[in-house]
């Protein structure tokens, strides 16, 4: 009988791959392959309309010890014989239906991806978006979301060091909830994710396996418009339980890091649960596996092959032991109070095969089932965006100086300027002892034990300006995630990425995935920073509209020496601050998709315009000045421009700020003030002597420079025609907290 369109849509295939599925087996799936296969095939596990764009970005380099996509993370070699282990991915489409669980285990999925590595996990960060704060459900959504990651992310005892929140329209309904872990390991001990070796056992350790999280991969991660079907998707949402993770995430680094002989692999149990860890580990060993299904240990009674095989449930590894270790990792397993079961054994062949009963419920070729059919679409580029290019910015009114003071404070109090305080103070940022630079700056800056090595990270996307260009907005995410890891005195050395988009099947969502791959190709091209993992969230829509385009940036820097890394804040009174990349007049265009131009003018509008070589130029001069010890600060200019990042600054170091800056009258005040030009670092001198050698090395990398002004050590604040204080400042900075 032919499989039913219900069946295939319940799996999320289409009728074209059930039959090309078929063809490759020679024979029709029975219930249990076919699910199998959706969930394999899905957007989330197969990539299969992102891998042909994937492709282009580099990924390898002299410190990458690990080929992209082949394992859970990508690893980066710091010296001293130390890795870093690092990987951003999304639960968008669960933190929708249930915020908390939804961002909670988000954070857990991310972070046994490291510690599957045998990298203990060190840091973490976030990048959220959420619709307009005006309607209730994104209040709703917001607490929940960041109540999840500090409940999980506490309980595990990672320090939260850094990412960004931002609020549109288009987010109403489908918030993106993406997390980055990083972790560090020895070099030589770091643990692959593959069976090998016939005879080699498949443990199954940590939580009981439940219904809960059945589809999550073929379901909600890869279907539109989650709100419109949140009542089928909800038992889709994982529950997690941190503190069984944290027993495991310790369980696993003590087998990796002390007894890395008795075992032949660890895949932890994410997306699809055991169907994609167990297949995925046989693919990339190129062997088969035997599964007795009857010792999966479950919570629930009468569940199904189906059901054991499909289930996401939380905080399960899969340990693949040599068969003469199996007692020795058992007890260790047993020494931490967690299960360990024996499931299966490898074997030869091209076939998983799952037994229940001593009979055979399924047979998936790991081949067939890891090369999902791939896509490459005819983008479209969406015609709402050449308007929306073309508009002339000039045309609207410019700033009266008479009220740049009014602006500056409005600017600040925007959600998507505003200090972000009350979401990280939420989350422990001091645990482990190792955090260098806490959130609120630039970059996050974490210590490495046991070294003078240090590591900077930050996550970055301005989503407006991919939305007006997505190959700019690609480029721009990289570039400004590079200035910031710059601002804290670290080498830029590696990118791990998140891409979230409407539906692919769209042309004019293609369009932008397409041009946004193709820009952040070219940006880490040109900063030398491959892109070593990453994740692909698509179908984030609500009625029919897409998301902006949100291609996230995860970018780790290096610091060889910890005690040289900078602040984003004014520290000193006295202190010479210069603008590095630009002079202080700009034309209206680099309005262009700027904080301003929504907040004054209700527009999102215009070309965002980067210069890549300009941009590294100017972070190479930032390194070198900090190398030779010139620099008290640097702090990038972004959303909200030049005026924005002044005051940041002057609030972050609890010093006032007097400006000698020209602010030409016959150039337009707003652009100046507020204009969101890239290639920008506001930073502050040691000592007025050093302004001299400061130029020197701005003639040798080619970057233009300006002089702003000097920090004082009253709480006074000008610039140009603006005058406040500090406490005015920060008042309108918290008032994100007071909402």
């Amino acid at each position: 009988m032919p499989v039913s369109q219900e069946a295939l849509d319940a799996v999320a295939l289409s009728r074209a791959e059930y039959e090309q599925l078929v063809e490759r087996l020679k024979r029709e799936p029975n219930e249990v392959e076919l699910g199998m296969f959706g969930s394999l095939w899905s957007e989330h596990c197969g990539y299969k309309n992102s891998k042909p764009l994937l492709r282009l970005f580099p990924s390898g380099g002299d410190r990458v010890l690990t080929q992209a996509g082949a394992e859970n993370a990508g690893a980066i070699d710091v010296g001293g014989g130390r890795c870093v282990v690092m990987k951003v991915e999304s639960h968008n489409h669960p933190s929708a239906i249930e915020p908390y669980q939804g961002a909670a285990t988000g954070v857990g999925g991310i972070v046994r991806d490291i510690f599957a590595m045998g990298a203990y996990p060190i840091a973490l960060l976030d990048s959220l978006r959420f619709g307009t704060l005006d309607e209730p459900q994104t209040r709703y959504l917001y607490d929940g979301v960041v109540g999840g990651i500090g409940g999980y992310g506490n309980c595990l005892g990672i320090p939260n060091v850094g990412g960004e929140v931002f609020f549109a329209a288009p987010y109403n309904g489908n918030p993106l909830v993406n997390a980055m872990c990083v972790g560090v390991a020895d070099i030589d001990k770091l643990v692959s994710a593959r069976a090998s070796g016939e005879g080699s056992v498949l443990l199954l350790v940590g939580s009981d396996t439940g219904r809960d999280g059945i589809h999550g991969a073929s379901g909600l991660a890869s279907r539109t418009d989650p709100e419109s079907r949140f009542a089928e998707m909800r038992p889709a949402v994982q529950v997690g339980n941190p503190f069984m993770e944290k027993l495991l995430m310790e369980a696993c680094y003590e087998l990796a890091s002390r007894h890395s002989d008795w075992i032949v692999g660890i895949q932890d149990l994410g997306a699809a649960g055991l169907t994609s860890s167990i297949v995925e580990c046989c693919a990339r060993g190129r062997t088969g596996a035997v599964i007795d299904i009857e010792r999966v240990p479950r919570r629930e009674t009468g569940m199904t092959p189906y059901e054991v095989m499909l289930s996401e449930s939380q905080e399960r590894m899969l340990i693949i032991a040599k068969p003469e270790h199996v007692d020795q990792v058992t007890a260790l397993f047993h020494g931490w109070e967690l299960h360990c079961e024996a499931i299966g054994t490898v074997v030869g062949g091209p076939d998983v095969i799952i037994r229940e009963h001593g009979e055979e419920v399924a047979r998936v070729p790991w081949e067939t089932a890891t090369e999902p059919p791939e896509y490459r679409r005819a983008g479209e580029r969406p015609a709402e965006i050449t308007e929306l290019n073309r508009f002339d910015i000039g045309s609207l009114p410019d700033l009266a100086p008479g009220d740049a003071s009014a602006a500056l404070l409005r600017m600040l109090a925007r959600p998507n300027i505003a200090s972000k305080r009350g979401v990280y103070r939420r989350y422990d940022q001091q645990v482990l002892g190792n955090t260098v630079i806490q959130p609120g700056g630039d970059a996050g800056v974490v210590r490495i034990d046991e070294t003078d090595l240090a590591v900077a990270l930050t996550t970055d996307c301005n989503a407006r300006l991919a939305y007006l260009d997505p190959y700019a907005g690609g480029a721009i995410a990289v570039a400004e995630a590079a200035r910031n890891i710059v601002c804290t005195g670290a080498n830029p050395v590696a990118v791990t990425d998140c891409m979230n988009f409407g539906s692919p099947e769209k042309p004019d969502v293609y369009y932008t995935m397409e041009q946004a791959v193709r820009g952040i190709s070219e940006a880490c091209m040109e900063f030398g920073t491959p892109v070593v993992s990453g994740n692909v969230s698509l179908y984030n829509e609500r009625s029919g509209r897409p998301v902006y385009p949100t291609p996230v940036i995860g970018m780790l820097g290096v610091l060889d020496d910890a005690s040289k890394h900078l602040g984003a804040g004014f520290t000193a009174a006295g202190s010479p601050v210069w603008l590095l990349g630009a002079d202080v007049a700009q034309p209206a265009p680099t309005l262009a998709g700027s904080e301003y131009l929504e907040a004054e003018h209700e527009t999102v509008a215009g070309l965002p315009v980067v210069d890549l070589l300009a941009e590294h130029r100017l972070q190479q001069l930032v390194l070198a000045a900090n190398d030779e010890g010139l620099l008290r600060s640097a702090h990038d200019c972004s959303e909200g421009g030049l005026a924005v990042a002044v005051a940041e600054s002057s609030m972050l170091g609890a010093h006032g700020f007097e400006s000698t800056a020209d602010f030409d009258p016959g150039e337009r005040l707003d652009s100046a003030l507020f204009g969101e030009a890239q290639g920008r670092i506001v930073v502050s001198l040691r000592r007025d002597s050093d302004a001299d050698r400061l130029r020197e090395l701005a003639r040798e990398y080619e970057v233009p420079l300006a002089h702003l002004g000097q920090t004082v050590e009253a709480e006074t604040f000008r610039l140009g025609p603006i005058e406040s204080t500090l406490p005015e400042l920060t008042y309108a900075y918290e008032a994100l907290m007071r909402l």
